[in-house]
């Protein structure tokens, strides 16, 4: 299996569209296209930079020439849930006639959407890149070949990378920026390329705080990566 993450920029979508325009931003829960019906349903995440924003995003959906229906589900302060169903775009019918598939849920942000997109083998893929290149404006972010026995072990250990996904995400901004900040100059290296003193300096703040930042993150990560490790396929036959 060959799996795409692609940056797109679809010329007829509506999604992208609206964030073209408005500062709000969709994220896909659940999707389903219809070729028969060249329609495409959606459950999204909308997330305004305000409530108004929010309003106004909506409001731009909802009258889109290639907009079918556009609904609220639950909707609160700058966030709402929302069901759609778009007109087949290009990029869609490109896809699916060269026999590819979506494989991930997409992100529009900004008037770019990120996709992630299967193929089973070099032709497919090859074929449906010269289709988008024609009516869409993408790069490929990123590009990855599985062979059946990574893939097997990916969707069996999928709950493993979740856990370890959501400890990623509990750190705070601060943390995060700390850790990464230390690990990129050298810190848990050996010799170590930095100190706390020179990362005190660099974000200006004693040395206590960072070493009080920089242990909050690692116990973070680490917790998160036990929970990983504990939850792997055959774990318990080492």
């Amino acid at each position: 299996m060959i799996d795409l993450d692609l940056d797109m920029r679809q010329y007829d979508c509506p999604f992208i569209d609206t964030t073209d325009d408005v500062d709000v931003a969709f994220s896909a829960v659940q999707w389903q296209l219809d070729t028969d019906a060249e329609k495409l349903e959606t459950r999204l995440i909308a997330k305004g930079e305000s409530a108004p924003a929010l309003e106004q995003g909506l409001h731009e959906l909802r009258t889109h020439p290639n907009m079918r229906d556009c609904y609220i589900l639950t909707k609160r302060d700058n966030v709402a849930q929302i069901g759609t169903t778009i007109e087949q775009t290009n990029a869609m019918r490109a896809i699916q006639e060269n026999d590819g598939y979506i494989t991930g849920p997409f992100r529009i942000e900004d008037g770019r959407e990120r996709w992630h997109v299967g193929f089973d083998d070099d032709d497919a893929e090859d074929r449906t890149l010269a289709e988008l290149e024609r009516h869409n404006d993408y790069e490929v972010e990123d590009r990855d070949q599985f062979g059946p026995t990574t893939l097997f072990d990916l969707l069996e250990n999928s709950d493993s990378a979740l856990r370890l996904l959501e400890g990623c995400r509990s750190l705070t901004e601060t943390e995060q920026e700390t850790f990464e900040v230390a690990s990129k100059n050298g810190y848990y290296e050996t010799p170590r390329e930095t100190t706390l003193d020179e990362l005190a300096d660099h974000f200006d703040i004693s040395k206590t705080a960072v070493s009080m930042n920089l242990r909050r993150s690692e116990r973070k990560i680490l917790k998160a990566a036990l929970g990983a490790i504990e939850g792997m396929d055959g774990h318990d036959e080492l």
